[in-house]
């Protein structure tokens, strides 16, 4: 019976070792050395270089707020756009702090982009994302701050149209999602320094 015990005790240890070695060594070493020679952009977080300086990833948020640019979806990440916080404010759809904030946020949308009261708002122009770092705004969100940002950087709407048309993303295998623009390439694009 001991002999029993120490035999399946030799088992599980080995079984245990092997497993360690394949799944927290052999594995994830070959997923990474697939995914670097494949996608190696992706793989090292999709990172934005401006005369070799990384500027931001095309994956996170960043906060933009001068009327020249265009804005990203308000964030419930730490203190705005923190990587380190990333996460949503969890609020439910009968929460009077949602709805307040969603009021005030529409009151400043409309007055920062010179809305009429009937134009309808876009939900992610007032609502944060789950992770509060989402990089998109819809197409718009986007056209509904194009003549603000048109008149603070001196181009004509035209322009920026047609850069808010080059720069949006479909659905993601034509069925999932909606269309949607990167906010950091777009301002990017703006500044011609993309």
């Amino acid at each position: 019976m001991i002999k029993n015990i120490f035999n399946e005790l030799r088992i599980s240890l080995l079984a245990t070792l092997c497993l360690a070695v394949l799944l927290c060594g052999i594995y994830p070493g070959v997923v990474w050395l697939f995914a670097q020679g494949i996608f190696p952009a992706q793989a090292n977080g999709s990172l934005i270089s401006v005369k070799g300086q990384v500027i931001g990833s095309s994956l996170l948020a960043q906060r933009f707020t001068g009327p020249g640019y265009f804005h990203p979806r308000p964030s419930a990440a730490g203190d705005g756009y923190d990587a380190t916080s990333s996460g949503g404010s969890n609020l439910g759809p009968t929460s009077q702090k949602l709805i307040a904030a969603v009021k005030e946020r529409s009151a400043a949308y409309r007055a920062e982009n010179n809305l009429a009261p009937a134009i309808l708002i876009p939900v992610d122009a007032v609502t944060a994302s789950a992770s509060g770092l989402d990089p998109h705004i819809s197409v718009e969100n986007a056209l509904l701050q194009a003549s603000r940002v048109a008149i603070a950087r001196g181009i004509s709407e035209e322009q920026l149209r047609k850069m808010i048309a080059s720069r949006t993303a479909g659905r993601d295998l034509g069925i999932f999602g909606e269309s949607r623009v990167n906010v950091l390439l777009l301002n990017l694009d703006m500044s011609g320094k993309q």
